[in-house]
């Protein structure tokens, strides 16, 4: 269901999106392009930075280069799980069985992540967003939320605690 244009507030003339969001139909074909070798490279690349800063790391074997090493592979980690999503909603590459294969041995297994399960609860999402049997609704239901708050969470994301829960 879409607003009426009236209540909407003026932000920038677009050609390409409707009022209600979505991309007019000669624009959609170009969106829905999936460019499989970019994507490919992508994945690649990928696993070169890793290597790459894994290399150095154990080459210069010093304390504040592992510490950047540890903050880049966060870095690279959070890549590997982008990709696998888009790898879950079968977008990554255009053949479904490279999507398959790929998000979950060489982009799901790097960060711990079954893709077929991901895929099964992250649709589940899609199928309910902000609906009453929303998946993730507590991930973003006490939102938005004070600076002190934003504060607490952000010392606990960079400190570790989150991820040691």
């Amino acid at each position: 269901m879409a607003l009426d244009a009236s209540v909407l507030p003026h932000v920038i003339d677009n050609a390409s999106i409707a009022t209600d969001g979505r991309a007019y139909p000669q624009v959609r074909t170009e969106l829905r392009t999936i460019p499989s070798f970019l994507n490919a490279w992508s994945v690649v690349w990928m696993f070169g930075q890793n290597i790459l800063i894994l290399a150095i790391a154990v080459r210069l074997n010093s304390l504040p280069v592992w510490v950047i090493a540890y903050l880049l592979m966060g870095r690279m980690h959070a890549q590997f799980a982008s990709l696998m999503h888009e790898a879950a909603h079968r977008l990554l590459f255009r053949h479904r069985g490279a999507n398959d294969w790929v998000g979950n041995w060489l982009l799901g297994f790097p960060v711990m992540t079954s893709t077929p399960a991901y895929r099964r609860v992250h649709m589940a999402h899609h199928r309910e967003e902000f609906g009453p049997e929303e998946p993730d609704i507590a991930l973003y239901a006490n939102y938005p939320i004070t600076k002190d708050s934003l504060r607490r969470k952000l010392v606990r994301d960079i400190s570790g605690r989150t991820g040691a829960r």
